[in-house]
């Protein structure tokens, strides 16, 4: 079926002409071009001046409105992808914490079974955040799921298909040969709750390593004479890194610099958030640990920060407020450059011919009024 979007202002993420409009055919773009060009006898969204953008991408959430990717119940991940729709993000990595063998199987295997919504958030597959994290830079992981890499036991997870995603800490017994192995079967790698050293995250890029999970949360403090993971991440081309900007994990400051360090090409925008994010103050659950939430900052019972409750949505506008740069500048590190992260930016990402029709109207606040996935408006609140 074909449709048409017209009379916004379309960002691709890069911004476009006046008077050009988004031409579907069924669950992908056909053509961005000359609005007035188009049939004139088909479905039509009058965008009405709102901001046209490829649905955000999320590569880091835990969970949302009362939902966890680790929980048992199916209903988890549906409600999740319910949740992070109406925060304009069309796709997402459910991502885990450090749990047991059990728990993690029983998790890709959910992602697995997980039939996908035609009303829904994209699940695009799973991330695995741990459980070969190290200990001192822990966070919110729990201890008593943090091992060494044993592949009899990573194998059949990356074997299964839907691991995009898997943070790790380079010096954890086994995690280097688990890099190596991985990045020849397609999987991305992040480093996180590290205290690795410039020369052994080196070692780990040369291998396949590839972006940071919350740069500068869950590794050491940059030091002026042993690099480290930060260091690491800031200076090296080949990494992307992930950034958290709430406000909370990192000095607005602090997001100025990744920016300028490393470049909308290289920065991520993520939001960590845990089943609090659209809920409410009081305890909840992380995992198999829990969490209280309050003034909407999620700490442990140690009080180290345990995700976040930040909105996609928020996080550009936090974004924009923090480095002082432009929409057009901003949003590729929550489409396209996200999407590129982890291998997809043939799928999702921009408005380009032959992408999935994945697509965003903001208004002058940058709040979600209309979502479309895959060609179905699957979401609106004009």
């Amino acid at each position: 079926m074909l449709q048409k979007i017209i009379n916004g202002k379309i960002l691709s993420p890069e911004p476009l002409p006046e008077h050009y409009g988004l031409l579907i055919n069924n669950d992908r773009i056909l053509e961005v071009g000359d609005q007035e060009a188009f049939p004139q006898d088909i479905p039509t969204i009058d965008a009405a001046g709102r901001w046209v953008i490829p649905g955000l991408i999320d590569i880091h959430v835990h969970g949302g409105e009362g939902y966890d990717t680790m929980d048992a119940e199916n209903e988890a991940l549906a409600g999740m992808a319910r949740y992070v729709l109406s925060t304009g993000v069309t796709s997402f990595l459910p991502t885990t914490t450090a749990a047991s063998q059990q728990d993690v199987i029983e998790a890709i295997s959910r992602i697995q079974a997980f039939s996908q919504p035609g009303d829904k958030a994209r699940v695009l597959g799973i991330h695995l955040e741990g459980p070969y994290l190290g200990h001192k830079h822990k966070g919110a992981q729990p201890e008593q799921h943090l091992r060494a890499a044993e592949p009899e036991e990573y194998l059949p997870w990356l074997d299964s298909g839907v691991v995009k995603l898997f943070t790790v800490a380079p010096e954890v017994e086994g995690v280097m040969g688990l890099i190596s192995t991985g990045t020849k079967k397609g999987v991305r790698f992040a480093v996180g709750h590290s205290s690795a050293s410039y020369d052994t995250m080196i070692e780990a890029i040369e291998r396949g390593l590839s972006q940071a999970t919350h740069t500068f949360n869950g590794m050491p403090q940059l030091h002026h004479r042993e690099p480290g993971v930060v260091g690491t991440v800031l200076t090296d081309p080949r990494v992307y890194a992930q950034i958290i900007t709430d406000g909370i994990h990192l000095h607005p400051a602090i997001v100025d610099l990744v920016f300028k360090a490393k470049g909308t090409d290289r920065t991520v925008l993520i939001t960590d958030a845990i089943r609090a994010a659209g809920a409410h103050d009081g305890v909840h659950r992380l995992g198999d640990q829990v969490v209280t939430v309050t003034d909407g900052i999620a700490r442990t019972a140690t009080g180290s920060l345990a995700g976040s409750t930040l909105s996609m949505q928020q996080a550009l506008r936090n974004t924009l407020q923090f480095t002082g740069r432009t929409l057009e500048e901003v949003l590729p590190s929550a489409t396209r450059v996200a999407a590129e992260s982890i291998g997809m930016q043939d799928q999702i990402g921009a408005l380009k011919p032959g992408l999935k029709a994945d697509i965003v109207l903001l208004d002058e606040n940058l709040t979600p009024r209309l979502c479309l996935v895959a060609g179905k408006t699957v979401y609106q609140n004009l």
